[in-house]
């Protein structure tokens, strides 16, 4: 357990951080999927580029639950804090790969396919660190400040929504 309130403080802001950050970076490519669907797609099947574009957006969300349920679990095998870490850096990977792959000009099909991946590797990270994030704080801070934690991370979403 944390023993200061500065510890807890930094703990806090850092998931505050990171939560806003993985929900721009999910949300940024929901803004962009017109551009991002002519670079990655074939221009001339418009059906199979709208069923990649549909796939690598809607498997971000329909695989959610089952990411919690599996964070949870390697949550509660090898600790909150290492699954904090390891959403985040799986969100930073699929974003570095996202920001330097090639185009679909430049190799094909091959190219929607790492974009749908980098996709689903989004939101497998993007719900575990949330729920990660929630139950680190549950576990580090004594009520009644715990509530009033926790109600913070849920905000970040809903800020990066509005942002943009």
């Amino acid at each position: 357990m944390l023993s200061s309130i500065r510890e807890q403080k930094e703990a806090v802001g850092l998931l505050q951080i990171g939560t806003f950050l993985e929900y721009f970076d999910l949300m940024l490519y929901v803004h962009m999927a017109v551009l991002l669907n002519e670079l990655f797609s074939h221009k001339t099947d418009p059906h199979t580029s709208a069923l990649l574009s549909a796939f690598a957006f809607c498997s971000t969300y329909a695989l959610r639950p089952f990411s919690a349920l599996f964070f949870d679990w390697i949550g509660d095998t090898i600790g909150r804090k290492s699954t904090v870490i390891i959403t985040i850096m799986m969100m930073a990977l699929s974003c570095l790969i996202m920001e330097s792959l090639p185009t679909y000009s430049q190799i094909g099909i091959t190219a929607a396919w790492i974009v749908t991946l980098c996709r689903v590797m989004q939101g497998i990270s993007s719900m575990g660190e949330v729920v990660g994030a929630q139950i680190y704080l549950t576990e580090i801070i004594k009520p009644p400040t715990q509530y009033r934690v926790i109600a913070i991370i849920p905000i970040s979403p809903s800020l990066v929504c509005l942002w943009l």
